[in-house]
């Protein structure tokens, strides 16, 4: 899951969580809402656990000093 459906989760969730005044026969539309919440919760911890161990396309500048070469005059 990407960290932008994690916070298309965590709207929905809100909004059906504290915005939502419905009433659905054999369905809590509340619980639903917080459900959809911690898990778009969990899901973008995790997503931006798992992006700053990627390491992204950072590319490490090594210097290499040669002694068998003469400098240039």
């Amino acid at each position: 899951m990407g960290i932008g459906v994690a916070l298309i989760l965590i709207a929905v969730g809100a909004i059906l969580a504290f915005a939502v005044d419905a009433e659905v026969s054999g369905l809590d539309v509340q619980t639903i809402g917080w459900i959809l919440l911690v898990v778009g919760i969990v899901g973008a911890l995790l997503s931006m656990m798992f992006w700053s161990s990627w390491g992204g396309f950072r590319r490490e500048r090594t210097t290499v000093v040669r002694d068998d070469v003469p400098p240039r005059v």
